[in-house]
């Protein structure tokens, strides 16, 4: 039988609410990188300054500036050479708008963080919960630089394997908060749940899923079969047939054949399938046997995985040269939604200690 560790520390309101603050302001984070990937906004600006960095061009020379510096980009010489001033405004103001979330999480999850410490209304367990919840943050920020690094050099957007490394450990750091979260809403069950083996498989197929897409973000897959249910008229692109093609080179050089690019969109496909059919199995098996606290979980699970694949069919059918903004950036959000509703069933199905 499986116990929580869950502490007996009592945690105020307080704290409890900026837990929850801190999960969403996360979701945002991964949401705002979202935009920012899909309006090609991600190599506006070149440099990172933490400090100085926080204030944006205040004036026409300033801007002009910045202007002349993303002029030196690959981007910008192999894609938007024909880019006015007022277009570059508009992508530098998402990657500003996604590097200033950065550092008001820092501030709004940092300081009551260090308050709370000092007063002595954090108890060990949760400082090291938060303290994993810090380390993988700042990982996951060290990595989008090595990822917008990629980008600045020969190559006009970033390097799909660099941006999913990017997105994995963000998808970790949301999954270490959810983890928080739950424990300090001690969120278990009262009874044994015989069948949820299931889920811990669930969420890890979902995770995999999760890689799998940002893969498919990267390499931009989703922009060579805007077709469903087929691809391009075949269930199995045909350039999959050939042996020849399955070597690392052609997984490398993902932006000069289309090997990467079907492969990666055929796996993203099947194991959406196979998430939708799992999530239904799940329903069915957990139903009539989990607590009243569970089911909302158990039903919310149901919904957002139909609804993810819904927005993935209508995402990919709506390509028009480019993935379209509301309908990439909603696919992102509810399969992250997903994911997390798994996480908070699981923890919902834990046996607490007598």
């Amino acid at each position: 039988m499986e116990k929580t560790t869950v502490t007996s520390f009592k945690y105020t309101k307080t704290i409890r609410i900026w837990l929850l603050i801190g999960l969403i302001m996360l979701i945002g984070q991964v949401i705002l990188g979202g935009i920012t990937r899909l309006t090609g906004s991600g190599l506006s600006i070149t440099r990172w300054d933490i400090i100085t960095g926080v204030i944006p061009p205040l004036n026409a020379t300033e801007w002009i500036s910045e202007f002349e510096l993303y002029k030196e980009t690959p981007q910008f010489h192999k894609i938007n050479s024909t880019l006015t001033i007022q277009e570059f405004k508009f992508i530098y103001f998402w990657e500003y708008f996604h590097r200033l979330w950065v550092r008001s999480l820092g501030f709004i999850f940092l300081i009551p963080f260090i308050v709370f410490a000092v007063k002595k209304q954090l108890d060990f367990f949760l400082i090291k919960r938060l303290g994993i919840v810090i380390l993988l943050t700042i990982l996951t920020a060290s990595a989008g630089w090595i990822m917008v690094q990629s980008g600045l050099v020969n190559r006009p957007w970033v390097n799909a394997y660099k941006l999913t490394i990017h997105f994995t450990l963000a998808v970790l750091v949301i999954w270490a908060m959810v983890k928080t979260v739950s424990d300090v809403y001690l969120l278990g069950s009262n009874k044994l749940i015989p069948s949820k083996k299931i889920v811990p498989f669930v969420i890890s197929v979902a995770f995999v899923q999760m890689i799998v897409a940002g893969i498919m973000a990267g390499m931009k897959a989703g922009l060579y079969y805007p077709s469903w249910p087929d691809m391009n008229g075949e269930f199995v692109p045909g350039v999959l047939h050939n042996s020849a093609n399955w070597g690392w080179n052609n997984m490398i050089n993902y932006d000069t054949y289309l090997f990467a690019p079907a492969l990666i969109q055929f796996l993203h496909r099947m194991l959406a399938y196979f998430l939708a059919a799992a999530t239904i199995y799940l329903f069915i098996k957990l139903r009539n046997k989990v607590e009243e606290s569970s089911k909302k979980w158990l039903n919310g699970a149901l919904i957002l995985v139909w609804a993810q694949v819904v927005l993935g069919i209508l995402t990919v059918l709506n390509v028009q040269g480019k993935i379209p903004l509301f309908l990439g950036v909603s696919h992102q959000l509810v399969g992250l939604l997903y994911f997390m509703v798994l996480l908070f069933l699981y923890d919902s199905l834990r046996k607490y200690k007598a």
